[in-house]
């Protein structure tokens, strides 16, 4: 993987391709988790895609190449919710959910929807995308501790939402 992102920083486009073809799920997982909608997380998604095509020459450290297309995916991702923000201040986000053809995939969205949105995001980060709890802090900038009881908290409202069930 570190040679491939190493080709990708030097212009190889299908090393670039590859990359993001092997962390799509990743983005998609952690977008949804920011968004709860599908259609704004391809959107931030696909922003993501081409603002990394566009800097990954200026990217220093190819070790963490993947919290940097993080880092940027939730920028897009907020860029989204404030624009939402302005457009519906009254309201809700807007939900445009289709019909999912995978049920681990409906299980993954019903699992995320029964969380805080302040717990959810460290939870996608910790659990499903490996990141470390010090990464995670950088990556959100919050204190260390804060991403800690963010995790725990999460976890006892998943628990307590799947026994009320």
């Amino acid at each position: 993987m570190q040679a491939l992102i190493e080709e990708a920083v030097q212009g190889d486009v299908e090393a670039f391709l590859t990359l993001m073809d092997r962390n799509s799920l990743a983005m998609y997982k952690v977008a949804y988790a920011i968004l709860q909608n599908d259609d704004d997380a391809a959107d931030a998604i696909q922003s993501t895609i081409l603002s990394c095509f566009e800097k990954i020459g200026t990217l220093q450290k190819t070790q963490y190449f993947k919290t940097w297309l993080i880092r940027i995916l939730i920028n897009n991702c907020n860029r989204i919710l404030r624009h939402y923000k302005r457009e519906n201040l009254p309201g809700e986000l807007p939900e445009t959910m289709k019909p999912d053809s995978s049920f681990a995939e409906f299980e993954f969205k019903e699992m995320l929807g029964l969380l805080d949105s302040k717990y959810r995001l460290v939870l996608v980060l910790y659990y499903l995308e490996g990141f470390k709890i010090a990464e995670i802090a950088a990556l959100l900038e919050m204190n260390v501790n804060t991403v800690k009881t963010r995790l725990a908290r999460g976890r006892e409202q998943l628990g307590a939402a799947y026994l009320a069930k």
